[in-house]
C-alpha cells in the first residue's frame, strides 16, 4: 500500500530549501526505496506556510528511508530554515483517481 507523509513547516527560505532538495534529489537518484513523488502546496492565507506530500511505495520504503543517515543529515538542514516546529502526518493512501 502506498503511503503519504505530510510535513507541514513554515519559512521565509523557499529558495535555500529547495536547493537542498534539489541536492538531495541528485544524491539519491538511482536507490530504491526512496520517496516516488513529492507535492508542494502552499497556504493562500499564510504566505510563510506550506505542506509538503512526500509519497513512497510503502510504509517500510519510507521507514528505510527516514533511518538512512543522509535523510537525517538533509532532514536537520531544512529543519534550520524553516519557522518553528515542523508537524508530521503519516498516512497510507487508500484511493487516488485522475478527475479530469
Amino acid at each position: 500500500m502506498k503511503f503519504v507523509q505530510i510535513i507541514d513547516f513554515e519559512t521565509e527560505r523557499l529558495d535555500e530549501m529547495e536547493q537542498v532538495l534539489e541536492e538531495a534529489a541528485k544524491r539519491f537518484a538511482g536507490r530504491p526505496g526512496g520517496p516516488t513523488q513529492r507535492m508542494l502546496l502552499k497556504d493562500r492565507d499564510n504566505p510563510r506556510r506550506y505542506l509538503a506530500l512526500i509519497e513512497f511505495d510503502s510504509y517500510e520504503e519510507a521507514m528505510r528511508n527516514s533511518d538512512d543517515p543522509e535523510t537525517s543529515r538533509m532532514a536537520e538542514r531544512l529543519g534550520a530554515l524553516c519557522i518553528g516546529e515542523r508537524v508530521y502526518t503519516n498516512c497510507d493512501l487508500v484511493g487516488e483517481r485522475e478527475l479530469a
